[in-house]
């Protein structure tokens, strides 16, 4: 089988493990946390090497609190499992004076690029997908594709939002005949408003397709790296030389951003791969019992069985 690897970012993981780290909420009876999920559908659905990417100074808690967990369940199924780490330092420039926050997703995923040697999905920590997104896309990557050629799970804005304040999403312009993604437009603070969603009082598509950062990049045959990732590393140079002279505290590299100019500029295309699943995720403190009670109906419903929650 095609190796195709699981790329997990985590170094948003505060390093004290308290009550408040959502990306360790338990969120069902068993202490289990949103990414023990992922990584389940992710090995059952075929994936076969598991990334990653945290912070050095984490490493320690985040290994006895939840990696070393999840190492033995890949060991008995053969699924590898490495880290990397997210440096706010490991920059194309010199750091501005007083910078703090981190680079963004981009250089999270360019921490994973010397472990990256196959075609890989990324995902957030803190998110749940669902069994079919995990499905349709590890389905696409085990095929051949051009370089130029990349992947996004297609969610609904309607199955994504939070019952407790605004999220972001990336707001998706879809080509319906084709499923190939036209535009990408990150939108903060969307609202359930009814059965309808806006944001900054503009009314949203409430079934609209939204991104959820959750995609596939493939290799054109199985002795070659991505060729996104050179993609990632240019266009970080280019970063550097723009956004942050324009706004070196807060401006970030963020995958959708870089994607949807990739789309601008016609050198890649994105085919979306639709899921009717609903997002789960600790946005707000109180979207924990609302999360713990889907699981808790997944569960009853058998999609996740004994072999897991044990």
């Amino acid at each position: 089988m095609k190796k195709t690897a699981l790329v997990i970012m985590a170094a948003g993981i505060g390093s004290r493990f308290g009550e408040g780290i959502k990306q360790l909420t338990p969120v069902d009876d068993y202490g289990h946390v949103i990414m023990d999920y992922s990584v389940y559908d992710a090995i059952e659905t075929g994936f076969n090497e598991i990334i990653f990417i945290i912070r050095k100074d984490i490493e320690t808690d985040f290994r006895e609190i939840i990696g070393d967990r999840i190492e033995k369940i890949c060991a008995s199924k053969g699924v590898d499992v490495k880290y990397c780490f997210q440096d706010i330092n490991n920059i194309p420039g010199e750091m501005p004076v007083g910078r703090t926050k981190p680079w963004g997703t981009g250089q999270a995923v360019l921490a994973a690029e010397p472990l990256i040697d196959s075609a890989f999905a990324v995902i957030n920590a803190d998110d749940y997908y669902g069994k079919e997104a995990f499905v349709k896309l590890h389905d696409w990557l085990i095929h051949s594709h051009l370089h130029n050629e990349l992947a996004m799970a297609g969610f609904i804005l309607k199955n994504t939002l939070s019952d407790n304040g605004g999220v972001t999403r990336g707001i998706c312009q879809v080509n319906v005949q084709t499923m190939t993604l036209s535009e990408i437009v990150e939108t903060h603070n969307i609202v359930k408003t009814g059965n309808s969603a806006e944001a900054d009082g503009k009314v949203l598509n409430p079934d609209s397709y939204v991104s959820m950062n959750m995609w596939g990049f493939p290799t054109e045959d199985e002795t070659s790296k991505p060729a996104f990732l050179q993609v990632l590393k240019d266009g970080f140079v280019k970063f550097f030389e723009t956004d942050v002279l324009d706004n070196p505290m807060k401006a970030e590299y963020l995958l959708p951003v870089l994607i949807g100019d990739l789309l601008k500029t016609g050198t890649h295309t994105v085919e979306v791969l639709p899921t009717q699943d609903k997002w789960f995720g600790v946005t707000y403190a109180e979207d924990r019992q609302s999360v713990y009670e889907n699981f808790k109906e997944l569960i009853s419903k058998g999609v996740y069985g004994k072999g897991f929650l044990k």
